[in-house]
């Protein structure tokens, strides 16, 4: 029963319970009872007997479980590995050992004893062995479970620092263990640890520093990975020397005297490796910082500098195909073949630098960036040979420098007349500004010279100087001679700017968005070379110049005039889109206040200049009147507003309203058409009356608003009248021309609008109704529809006043309206004339259809009565009755096959009356033939049967 094993050693940790429950071997227990005294049980032969049989098993159970133990080996070469491994012997053995002391097997042996067994002798070396290795193990598991946190650290640690902080620490937790144990405190037990932890740490450093990306990677990161791999194997050696001199010092602990080629070969050598790899990466990161980008600014031959680093990138390139371990010791040689021919290839390459840079420095294209460049290589690590090469370079520089000095001297004397601005640069102060910028260049080099003096101490220095010092003073005459020329110009034309007109007036009609064909255009008469004065005054004085004092003053007053020009053109621009947004009537209608307003603008350019006090006052003024202005405008704008959407409404009217189809097989019938036209115009036209009405009203407010009277013929708005009165006219126009346009493109539509029947009025099929009623009422209500203009009546000459009924001749009364005129557009006539001209022919086209029932017209058109007397009178035989029969028959059922409709455009024509009316006639004449037939069936069998009688008596 596992309830009552009692463990004394150290406690288990949780893994360590698992693995001896899953290793745990069961001794098996005696099948009979123990229960009784050890005497009695021992004097039983029986009972021993079978208790002998138990120990039997329980010594061989104990003695496999031993040997199997000392057969394994770590599973690993990892000092995790021993870890693991004894603590699964431990877990094996500690649940045998517990067993042993069970009170049953305890009992059983003591029984066994008791009996004098031969068994004795063998039970106490396997218990003897059993302990002995069961407290090895344990306190093996006990002492390592010290140091596994620094295994696993090494082991699994997020990085070489956590490698480098574990190796003292665990180095000292070593040395405690070799101290307290009973059985790490040998040669041949901690080598073998120590071994497996120098493995563990050569395999790290292996699977981090691997060859085939470390080049691949950011150098810095690179180089900071092999340094702290070769510092991590280098104190793995050095920390045990350090443990190993304390124990010695101490005198009281046993020596370290282990093998150091097990502990170190390894290591050592990789250690090297790591250097070397540290040192090809510093070597890259010296070429690297050579072919810079300042050596390409200086040189301007990139393309040259990009292969010399292909060729430095190509150094690495055996390292990343190596076909060996490089972290082998058996491939020593190999490796020492690839590092001497990468110092090789470094000499090729640092020749081929130097070489570059005694060719690159005689072409250069900047000297300060050259001279930068070699102050740069003083404190950036890069080839002692290249630095040395570098620095020889000073002359060169100088020469590129006296080249410099030619280009911005040529480039200087080029542009004098008209040197390059900047924006919003003045001309003079511009100029100046480039030339201070030409300058600049070169002064500014030969100020960064002088950071190393010896260079412009030297011969070829002083003639550099000289030639800086000529083109200089030439540059400082230009910069004299621009600023005396603009003053004495400054001082003649400044008064007279400023006693310019604020505005200036234009009545021409221009080219601008905002110009009107009529009125004044006002622009502000603020001079660009008032602008210009101001701009040079301001630059100039930065520049360090004196400026006259009325330039000056003028200068200081630069925001009081842009708020001035600014408020001016804002109340211009307003001015201008407000009169922009009148047409001709309007600016008829308001020509009194628009002068009233102008009167207001005429100080502007009459009085008032830039040297005036009251312009403030003045752009106020100019606001309230313009306000006040685009108020009416505004009120004028809202009538028209309303005369407008009233006469869309007109426009928008449809004058052909048509009744919707009854259904898919019927449609309203023609009559029936047109007089749903006629009822819904009707009813439009007192609409769009009512709206016409309103139109005077509104002209009649126009008119309070202009005039102040309310008279509806007021002479200052007759052409605003007659303006108005023209686009009722155009809007009638449109209406009815539009209206007629869409009403014949519904006629020649393919959709059927009304319908038509088809009757047999004998001898003749007609339509009902007939074509010349259906062309009358198609007459009728387009004439109509031009007909609605004599509701519209007109105005009398300058008013909005309707016209009274006139008098003509023969005491006629005549109502003045629109429609003599809309009704003689050409355009009107050809669209009236065109719609019933459409529709005939429409019906035409119906009635060519109607042309082949013409050929049931013998149905009707012969008198039945005489041709079945003339029929009867031939005698015929039943086979000519028969023939009749079938083609009255077949006429009958082949009427109802033809479609009985027919569409046509706009018109349907219904054929089922018809047809069903000749199949009527078709189906009498059937009846009469049976008639005869049945007359004449009748006076034959009365022969037959008068014939049989006379037959009969004969008999």
């Amino acid at each position: 029963d596992y309830r009552h094993i009692s463990y004394h050693a150290q406690p288990f940790k949780s893994n360590e319970f698992i693995m001896i429950f899953k290793s745990e071997i069961k001794l098996e227990m005696p099948t009979i009872s123990v229960e009784g005294e050890v005497s009695d049980l021992a004097a039983d032969p029986e009972t021993v007997d079978i208790l002998e049989q138990c120990v039997i098993n329980w010594l061989n159970q104990i003695s496999i479980a031993v040997e199997g133990q000392l057969k394994k080996i770590p599973q690993g070469k990892g000092p995790l590995a021993e870890i693991e491994f004894w603590r699964e012997r431990n877990a094996t053995l500690s649940a045998l050992h517990e067993q042993t002391k069970l009170p049953i097997v305890r009992k059983v042996l003591d029984v066994i004893k008791e009996s004098d067994s031969m068994l004795v002798a063998n039970l106490q070396p396997v218990f003897t062995e059993l302990f002995k290795l069961h407290t090895e193990a344990s306190d093996n598991v006990r002492f390592l479970s010290t140091v596994e946190r620094y295994f696993k650290n090494i082991t699994h640690g997020s990085g070489f620092h956590v490698v480098l902080d574990t190796i003292p620490a665990m180095m000292s937790a070593l040395r405690m263990v070799w101290i307290i144990s009973r059985h790490y405190n040998k040669d041949e037990r901690m080598i073998p640890l120590m071994e497996r932890i120098a493995w563990e740490i050569a395999e790290r450093v292996c699977r981090v520093v691997n060859l085939r990306t470390l080049f691949k990677e950011n150098r810095a990161s690179a180089q900071n990975k092999t340094l702290d791999a070769r510092n991590t194997l280098k104190l793995w050696k050095k920390a045990y020397f350090d443990t190993r001199a304390k124990i010695e010092a101490s005198g009281r602990e046993a020596r370290w005297e282990f093998d150091r080629k097990r502990l170190f070969e390894r290591t050592d050598y990789m250690a090297t490796i790591c250097q070397d790899l540290s040192d090809i990466l510093q070597v890259l990161e010296e070429f690297y910082n050579i072919f810079g980008p300042e050596l390409k600014a200086v040189t301007g031959d990139p393309k040259r500098i990009d292969d010399v680093l292909c060729r430095v990138d190509g150094l690495v390139t055996p390292m990343e195909n190596l076909t060996f371990d490089p972290f082998s010791i058996k491939s020593s040689q190999f490796w020492k073949y690839v590092m001497d021919e990468f110092k090789i290839e470094v000499l090729v390459i640092e020749k081929e630098a130097k070489h570059f840079i005694d060719e690159s420095f005689k072409t250069l294209r900047s000297a300060e960036a050259a001279f930068d460049m070699l102050l740069k290589f003083k404190h950036i690590r890069s080839r002692e040979a290249v630095n040395r090469q570098m620095m020889m370079k000073f002359n060169d520089i100088l020469a590129q420098y006296c080249k410099e000095i030619d280009i911005i001297n040529k480039i200087f004397v080029q542009n004098l007349e008209n040197p390059p601005l900047y924006k919003n640069h003045p001309p003079v102060a511009g100029a100046i500004y480039w030339e201070r910028s030409l300058f600049f260049r070169i002064k500014h080099t030969i100020l960064r010279f002088q950071e190393v003096q010896e260079i412009l101490d030297s011969d070829r220095g002083q003639e550099v100087k000289q030639k800086y010092l000529e083109v200089g003073k030439t540059m400082k005459e230009y910069e004299d001679r621009k600023y005396e020329q603009w003053m004495e110009a400054t001082e003649q034309v400044l008064p007279a700017l400023m006693k310019k007109s604020l505005l200036t007036k234009s009545s021409t009609a221009t080219e601008e968005p905002l110009t009107l064909e009529r009125g004044a255009v006002f622009a502000i008469n603020f001079s660009p070379a008032l602008r210009e004065i101001i701009n040079e005054t301001k630059y100039l004085q930065q520049l360090g110049f004196t400026v006259p004092e009325l330039a000056r003053n003028v200068a200081l007053q630069e925001d009081k005039f842009l708020r001035y020009t600014d408020g001016i053109q804002r109340m211009l621009d307003h001015y201008h889109t407000l009169i922009g947004t009148l047409n001709e009537a309007e600016s008829v209608l308001l020509n009194d206040h628009s002068q009233e307003l102008l009167r207001v603008f005429r100080s502007g350019y009459k009085r008032l200049n830039w040297n005036s006090l009251g312009i403030g006052d003045y752009i106020t003024g100019c606001k309230q009147a313009i306000g006040k202005f685009e108020s009416l405008v505004h009120q004028i704008h809202k009538n028209a507003d309303d005369i407008s959407s009233r006469l869309t409404l007109i426009e928008a009217i449809n004058l052909f309203k048509y009744p919707a189809a009854k259904s898919e097989e019927e449609l309203p019938g023609v009559k029936e058409f047109f007089e749903h036209i006629e009822r819904e115009r009707a009813r439009d036209v007192d609409h769009m009356v009512r709206w016409y009405l309103a139109i005077g009203p509104l002209l009649t407010k126009v008119e309070g608003l202009v005039v102040h009277t309310n008279t509806g013929k007021a002479p200052r708005l007759a052409s605003y009248y007659e303006y108005w009165e023209k686009k009722i006219y155009e809007v009638l126009t449109k209406l009815v021309l539009k209206n007629l346009q869409s009403f014949n493109s519904l006629i020649l539509g393919n959709v059927p609008l009304f319908q038509t029947e088809t009757i047999l009025t004998a001898p003749e099929i007609i339509l009902h109704p007939n074509t010349n009623e259906i062309d009358k009422m198609c007459f009728h209500c387009v004439r109509n529809c031009v007909e609605i203009t004599k509701h519209f009546v007109r105005w009398m000459n300058g008013s909005c006043i309707e016209c009274p009924p006139q008098k003509g001749e023969e005491e006629e009364v005549v109502i003045i309206n629109f429609y003599n005129d809309i009704s003689l557009n050409p355009q009107i006539i050809e669209q009236a004339v065109m719609i019933p001209q459409n529709v005939h022919r429409i019906l035409i086209n119906l009635m060519k259809y109607l042309q082949k029932w013409k050929r049931y017209r013998p149905l009707w058109k012969l008198d039945k009565a005489i041709v079945m007397e003339k029929f009867a009178a031939k005698k015929p035989p039943c086979v000519a009755y028969d023939e009749k029969l079938q083609f009255y028959s077949k006429i009958a059922y082949e009427v109802m096959r033809h479609p009985l409709i027919k569409d046509e455009h706009c018109i349907r024509l219904q054929l089922g009356h018809l047809a069903n009316t000749v199949q009527e006639n078709a189906k009498s004449w059937v009846i009469s033939l049976g008639k005869l037939l049945n007359e004449s069936a009748k006076e034959e069998l009365y022969n037959l049967h008068e014939e049989m009688e006379v037959l009969n008596r004969c008999v």
